[in-house]
């Protein structure tokens, strides 16, 4: 009996000893297990806060995305209408400057069909095509040949300067007035020279030989029959003489810009032929513009009238293929 007791004492003591190291155990797996759900969710809790911050960061990065792309599409946007505005300005520079270049051709060749001014045509076309000599102006080279061609062909035109040689008849025409006519040239004799003054009856007979030889001088005049005597003219004469002379100055000035060669010609004839008989052909003021009126007469005239007619075209044509709605 006792020995069962003692048997039933060690079963219990050993029970009780395995029950409490099971619950020491059980208790520190709990423990174990508390402080690895704490552990755990510390780290939850500081996970969420870091996706909290991340979310955040991506909410503001997003709003900073959307922000630059809405300034990227208002700088697209003002970069389109300054390029708009560029265009536009550059298109109504260019038509302004080719409304000018027109203009000027134009009156250039309005200049050669009314005074065949090759000069003033020349200046006017290499002054259009220096306006348009850019290196960013590509779109004008048509242009510029067509001016390139037609001042090789203005260089290669005789020249004949119809402005100069009307500024030379009038010129002429405006010294008529101060010609000096032949009728009022009288022939001068000089007198005879006095001999050096001597003493005495020698002197004397020496002076009165000298005033008697002066007088009978100008009681003899000697004259060329040969040579027709220029006419007397009264003042009122020599006053249409002068005007009538004028007048077919300026009628060759007019025949020179009719382009009437035969006429200019024959006006210069007729304006010689008056000096040559009216005034004073010794006279150094007279046969200078003799030689004038006959350098004049020996001009070679060619009234051919060039065109310019190549370059005004192609500005034209310019000009209308960049208007709107031009195909």
């Amino acid at each position: 009996m006792l020995l069962a007791l003692l048997l039933g004492l060690a079963a219990v003591a050993l029970a009780t000893a395995f029950w409490y190291d099971t619950r020491d155990r059980i208790e520190a797996t709990q423990e174990e297990l508390a402080r690895h759900l704490r552990d755990i969710e510390s780290v939850a809790r500081t996970a969420r806060s870091t996706a909290r911050d991340a979310q955040e960061a991506v909410r503001e990065t997003q709003a900073k995305v959307a922000l630059l792309d809405s300034k990227l599409a208002e700088s697209q946007s003002q970069q389109a209408a300054l390029e708009a505005l560029y265009q536009d300005l550059s298109r109504n520079r260019d038509e302004w400057q080719l409304a000018e270049i027109e203009q000027v051709l134009e009156i250039a060749q309005q200049q050669l069909q009314l005074s065949g001014n090759v000069r003033a045509a020349l200046l006017a076309l290499q002054l259009a095509d220096a306006r348009l000599a850019r290196p960013d102006r590509p779109q004008f080279l048509p242009i510029r040949r067509a001016l390139e061609r037609d001042i090789e062909r203005l260089k290669s035109f005789p020249a004949l300067d119809l402005p100069a040689l009307s500024r030379t008849l009038d010129s002429l025409a405006s010294e008529v007035d101060t010609l000096p006519l032949a009728s009022d040239q009288r022939a001068e004799h000089p007198a005879a020279p006095r001999a050096p003054a001597a003493s005495g009856t020698q002197g004397y007979l020496a002076r009165f030989g000298a005033e008697v030889w002066g007088e009978l001088r100008q009681l003899l005049i000697v004259r060329r029959l040969d040579r027709p005597e220029p006419p007397l003219l009264p003042a009122s004469q020599a006053y249409f003489v002068r005007q009538n002379l004028t007048l077919r100055l300026l009628n060759a000035r007019l025949s020179l810009l009719t382009r009437d060669e035969g006429g200019y010609r024959q006006e210069l004839r007729t304006a010689q032929a008056w000096i040559r008989r009216y005034f004073d052909t010794h006279a150094k003021h007279t046969a200078n513009v003799l030689a004038q009126l006959k350098q004049l007469s020996s001009q070679s005239l060619s009234f051919e009238t060039p065109s310019i007619s190549d370059s005004l075209e192609a500005v034209r044509r310019f000009k209308a293929l960049r208007e709107p709605g031009a195909s």
